[in-house]
Order: C-alpha cells, then structure tokens, then sequence
C-alpha cells in the first residue's frame, strides 16, 4: 500500500484538469508510479498501467477505481516487460484500442539494486541498463509512432534519479538514468515538430515500496546530508510529474525537475573508504 498524502500535496490542482485525456503509466502497481496514476486519475484523467505482477496491478486497479472517471470503465490495465519490444507494443496498442490513444506518458517502470562498481556482473550491469534505459525506449518509440506522432501532440515525462554528480553505489543505473535525461533532451527536439513535450523528474531520496529494499542506514545517511533533512513522499512526486503534464508547463520541454530537497547540491551519500 502507498503511503497516505499529505495535507500539503491534496488537492493542489483544478478538478477536471486532464478530463477527456488518456494517461499510460509504466511501473504503475505501486509508488511513485501509483500516486501519479492516481492523481491523474482524480483530475479526470483514463488511465493504463502496466507492470509484471498481476496482482499487484489488480490491486492498484481497485484503487484507481475508486477515483477514476467512469470507475472501473476509466481503468486500464496491462502485465508487461518494458525490456520486451512485443510487449510494449502489444501494451500500447491495446490502451489505444481501449480509450483512442495516449495523451499523457509516464515512463516510471524500472529498477536497480546497491553495490560497489567492482561486484556488478556483466549481466547485473546489462540488466539495470536493458530496463532504466532500453524500456524506457521502447515504451517511448511505440507512443509516439502509436499515438502521440498521429495525433499531433502529447506530453512524455521521464522518471530519472539524482545523478547530477554521478551516482556512486548505483554505477549502473546512474549510467542507464542518464541515458534517459539525454534521451529526454534529444527528443524534445526532434519531436517538436509533432507538438509532443519532453521532460523529465530526477527524485532523490524518496520513501516508496522501492526504497524500502534498501539498507535503512544507506537511506538514513541519505537523508542527513539532504539540506531539507527529510525524505520526499510519492505524492509529492506524483504532483511534480502532473504539473509538467499540464497546461501549466505548455513551453517547457526538454528540462529535469530536480525533487530532491537539494539533495544534488549539498552533501555526500557514499561513504569513501
């Protein structure tokens, strides 16, 4: 179960802002991924999600349900490996099949796990890389191509890390999320001339079902030598990503939205020997 809200993070946005709009969102069984769903789905927003745990999925659903518009009708939901070309397109083109197209991308789905540069495998190190940055791709290309690159517009929002200066611990997702941040750049521009946005969201220490795989005294630490000295929450998360996804973002493209409480620009988290 996600955490519960804030009082500071409900209800920032008009009612009705994405009506009519459809929303994919990858990784959306849980976290960040679920609290944007969410969000987007109580602003009046259809919504997919897709994931590899089929009853995680179903209990998000029931979740989305209760806040989405139409209930039940306004959710969709997919069991799919971004890292699978077939996948993704079977995933895209069953959400257009369903709602008519994707309005919105949140390309949230990936993973990673701590160690020293010197223990990550080939195949560990290919693995994090073929999900952060090759699924990210593929679920990107087959929007666009689907839906977005047709209909003449669309807004895509990445889910990176704080890698601004390097991402020791993590050599491998820090390699594949900064991929994905030049990704995000690079296609900002060519795809412009289609009238998609292009951005991207770099959180840092963030308390999720995800963080909590990790060793607590790695995400204390991480927590001390953040300047606000606490974590952020998925909510506030979620309300980032809705706002690039909105109308109030129609000439930003191309840019990462540190949430992170400057944690890139003060303070170390690895512990050097």
């Amino acid at each position: 179960m996600r955490e519960t809200p804030t009082a500071e993070s409900q209800h920032v946005f008009v009612p009705e802002l994405f009506a009519g709009q459809v929303a994919l969102i990858t990784g959306g069984g849980s976290g960040i991924g679920l609290a944007t769903a969410v969000e987007l789905a109580r602003l009046g927003a259809r919504v997919a999600i897709c994931g590899r745990t089929a009853d995680k999925l179903a209990a998000a659903a029931a979740e989305l349900a209760a806040v989405a518009p139409g209930g039940a009708a306004g959710v969709h939901t997919a069991v799919c490996d971004i890292r699978e070309i077939d996948d993704v397109a079977k995933l895209v083109a069953g959400v257009v099949e369903r709602f008519g197209g994707v309005d919105v991308l949140v390309n949230n789905a990936g993973g990673q796990f701590p160690a020293p540069a010197q223990h990550i495998s080939a195949n560990g190190f290919a693995a994090v890389v073929k999900n952060n940055l090759l699924g990210t791709w593929n679920v990107t290309r087959e929007v666009a191509n689907q839906a977005m690159i047709p209909r003449k517009g669309g807004r895509i929002v990445n889910v990176i890390a704080n890698i601004y200066r390097g991402f020791p611990g993590m050599v491998h997702t820090g390699a594949a999320r900064a991929g994905v941040e030049n990704m995000t750049m690079s296609l900002a521009v060519e795809w412009s001339q289609f009238g998609i946005l292009v951005n991207a969201v770099a959180p840092g220490v963030i308390i999720s079902s995800g963080t909590k795989r990790y060793p607590p005294e790695i995400v204390a630490r991480s927590v001390s030598r953040t300047p606000l000295k606490r974590a952020g929450t998925v909510d506030e998360v979620a309300a980032s990503i809705v706002f690039l996804a909105s109308p109030a973002a129609q000439f930003i493209t191309g840019t990462t939205l540190r949430i992170d409480g400057g944690q890139a620009l003060w303070g170390d988290t690895w512990e050097l020997p």
